[in-house]
């Protein structure tokens, strides 16, 4: 889980310099058990605080500078230092101009989610079908041993 804090709590700047926190759940009883979950913190703030060099460039900061973009002369001197984000304010731009698009996106988004969940349910109700079709197919063949042998059972008696 990635959680992005604009203006991080008080305790994140008791670490002066530090704006990534990694982590995962530990159990106060020692339970030794291992969850998928892990934890990336991210203070935007303390990022802004530290004085970066020319040289320091990665994508990680690239990626952080865009987030903490707060006006064109900072969006300019990103796209020198990373010609690749051009594209990306280029959108924002366009997004900020048009916001109908964004309404677009997002019904989209959520059309997708929609059409996810339908075919996961479906998916769903399949396996349970299948389920309950090998549980009665099981029975009936249960059912049919037991009238054959009630029938071998009746055929002895009349030859008796």
């Amino acid at each position: 889980m990635i959680v992005l804090f604009e203006e991080s709590p008080a305790v994140f700047h008791k670490y002066p310099g530090v704006y990534l926190h990694y982590g995962k759940t530990k159990f106060e009883t020692g339970l030794p058990l291992e969850l998928l979950q892990e934890f990336c913190l991210i203070a935007l703030d303390v990022f802004c605080e530290i004085p970066y060099s020319k040289d320091e460039k990665s994508e990680q900061k690239a990626w952080l500078s865009l987030l903490t973009t707060e006006d064109l002369k900072n969006a300019e001197r990103w796209i020198q230092e990373y010609p690749w984000l051009e594209e990306i304010y280029q959108e924002i731009a366009m997004l900020r101009r048009k916001p109908e698009e964004v309404l677009g996106m997002w019904s989209e988004a959520l059309r997708m989610l929609d059409e996810n969940s339908l075919k996961y349910y479906v998916d769903e109700l399949k396996e349970e079908v299948q389920r309950i079709t090998e549980e009665k197919n099981a029975e009936l063949r249960e059912k049919d041993a037991e009238i054959e042998a009630l029938k071998k059972e009746l055929a002895e008696l009349k030859n008796t």
